[in-house]
Parts: structure tokens; sequence; C-alpha cells
């Protein structure tokens, strides 16, 4: 059996509003140009040498059709005015050779800023979870280096959201985040 371990991703969002649920995330894929491809959702492993690549140079490696795997976060609401969010925060160890993590964050009423902030905080602390160590957001961050710092370790964190604000006539409204792996 051959082993798949992606080489590349990008990050990319997209917002997308309709009558229907199922169209409004259609509309959304297509507003973060992945509507052309087979999307498989994975869970939360960022593979070890895995590099991130802008979203316009991983699109032009994929074909439309073409079997996809991402981490998705996705928020749909069809009540007027109401502020939703979606969030995908990477956390990668400096050593390449080992895995990172992904999160994914659903939200209603909190700023873009707040879930990115969220999600990344969420990757760095299941990826120092699994190193072993205790974290805390705010004790480990490096401000001047814009980086986590665990008992030596260096941890790079990078978030994509996308937030919206429900149809004020009351279409659903979808926000979404994708990581996807190439």
């Amino acid at each position: 059996m051959t082993k798949w371990v992606p080489q590349r991703v990008f990050l990319t969002k997209g917002v997308g509003k309709h009558r229907a649920k199922l169209s409004s995330f259609e509309s959304a894929l297509r507003d973060a140009r992945i509507a052309r491809y087979n999307l498989v959702r994975v869970s939360s492993i960022f593979p070890p040498g895995c590099r991130l690549i802008p979203a316009r140079q991983g699109l032009r490696e994929l074909e439309d059709g073409q079997i996809a795997y991402c981490v998705i976060a996705e928020a749909a609401t069809n009540e007027p005015h109401r502020l939703i969010a979606a969030s995908i925060g990477i956390a990668m160890p400096r050593q390449r050779e080992h895995y990172g993590y992904l999160s994914e964050h659903h939200s209603f009423g909190e700023t873009e800023r707040t879930a990115g902030d969220y999600a990344e905080d969420l990757a760095a602390g299941m990826l120092a979870t699994i190193m072993g160590v205790p974290f805390d957001a705010e004790r480990n961050w490096d401000q001047k280096k814009r980086e986590f710092r665990v008992r030596g370790a260096k941890i790079r964190t990078t978030e994509i959201t996308q937030s919206a604000i429900g149809d004020k006539n009351g279409l659903w409204t979808t926000a979404i985040a994708a990581a996807v792996f190439i």
C-alpha cells in the first residue's frame, strides 16, 4: 500500500448566501475557490515536513474534480444580523520532522480577530499537550518573534478566519475557512 503524506497545504476562506442552506455552503466554497474539487474532510494533523504555500500556488496544482483532502471550519445562520465566524488555526513545530496540529473553530458573536486568535491558541495548545508540556497561551506567547515558546521548543502559528453577518432578509449565510492539502 502506498502511503500518502501531504507535502504542501494552503489556506482559503469564503462566504456564501442563499435561501437554501446547502446552496449557501456551495456559494461559500465558490468564494473560497474550492468548489471544483471533491473535498474530503480530515482531522487535525499538520504532516511532518509539510509547507504552507500561498492559495494561488496551491490552486494551480489542483485539477477540476480531483479529490482534495482538507480541514474545513464552517459556520452558518439564517438569523438576520447574527455574527458568525469560521477559523482554522495551525501550530507548526520549528523542527520540520515533527508533526503539528490544525484546529477548527466555529463561532457566533465573535469578531474575526477573536475567533482567529482562539483557533491559533487551540492548535498551539494541542501541540503542546502532545509534547507533554503545560501550555498557557498568554505566558507562552513571544510577541516580538510572533511565536509560542514552550519549554525551549518554538511553535509557529497562523490562522485563517472568515466572518460574516447574517443576511438582513433571513437568507442562509455560510462562512468557511479551509486548509487544503496537496
